[in-house]
């Protein structure tokens, strides 16, 4: 997936000025599950000031979930599931290479129920093209048309794609500790 990163900065002077203007250098379309591409843009430490390095941080972060006050903004598309119901599909396979290209990431999926997962991040989501489920650990599920907005406040989940063509999504994942929940909020 080519995706267009235009970064701003600074002059010694404090003026702004464009830094950088390139494809995003952390993308990878994956080989054992054709059709699903990733690619991470940016990566903000926690505790993140302005003006801050110019150096795209992205190609060296070590996970795809940050820590608590940093985020990571990232592109998925999703492939339909029939992809991975086909003869040819290599679940082990798949698995190494999820470790391999989505570190921090990839640990979080369960075996033993495929797709779902559970980061401390509160992620906002986009569909930008395509359609795509959200199924949470009750097996309720929402679909999304593009320009659907999801809040994923840490809970257990997955994305569905039931249709015949990809579906892609912004991510910006903000890390967060995990506490209890406030037993006075209640939410509709």
């Amino acid at each position: 997936m080519q995706v267009r990163t235009i970064v701003t900065g600074h002059t010694p002077e404090g003026k702004s000025v464009f830094v950088s203007d390139a494809p995003a250098e952390r993308s990878t379309a994956f080989q054992s599950v054709p059709g699903f591409e990733t690619t991470m843009v940016w990566e903000t430490l926690p505790g993140a000031t302005v003006p801050a390095s110019e150096k795209n941080p992205a190609p060296l972060a070590k996970s795809w979930v940050p820590n608590a006050g940093g985020t990571n903004l990232m592109f998925i598309t999703f492939p339909p599931d029939s992809v991975m119901g086909s003869p040819s599909f290599d679940p082990a396979a798949a698995g190494a290479e999820y470790m391999k290209v989505l570190p921090g990431l990839a640990e979080k999926f369960e075996m033993e129920h495929p797709g779902m997962h559970t980061c401390d991040t509160v992620d906002y989501g986009v569909l930008l093209d395509g359609e795509i489920h959200l199924e949470l650990d009750d097996g309720a599920t929402k679909k999304l048309a593009p320009r659907d907005v999801v809040i994923q406040n840490g809970t257990r989940h997955a994305w569905r794609n039931k249709s015949d063509k990809p579906a892609t999504m912004l991510f910006v994942l903000v890390g967060a500790s995990r506490g209890t929940a406030d037993s006075t909020r209640r939410w509709p």
